[in-house]
């Protein structure tokens, strides 16, 4: 349980921690969930909170179906408004 709310809290933080992370200790999943090396790792610089979504909620021989999706897109959301946010940041 300590885990689980551990994982969350830092996914939250660190995206690109957590995935690395998660490679590293269950490199299955994103074998799984990706076919080529390429995407993982233009996911990783560019949106990680839906890369690790995605790899999250994939199913093997099934992919993602269902509510699957709306987790997705919301981590896709969460990703631009990060890209947005740091946009407006610097744009001075």
């Amino acid at each position: 349980m300590i885990l689980g709310c551990l994982f969350a809290i830092l996914s939250i933080g660190f995206p690109r921690l957590v995935l690395f992370l998660m490679w590293l200790a269950r490199p299955e999943f994103f074998n799984a969930a990706f076919s080529s090396a390429i995407i993982p790792c233009l996911g990783f610089i560019l949106m990680p909170f839906t890369t690790l979504m995605y790899v999250l909620v994939y199913t093997p021989g099934v992919g993602l179906a269902g509510w699957d999706w709306l987790w997705v897109i919301l981590a896709f959301v969460l990703d631009l408004g990060a890209l947005g946010g740091s946009a407006y940041a610097n744009r001075r």
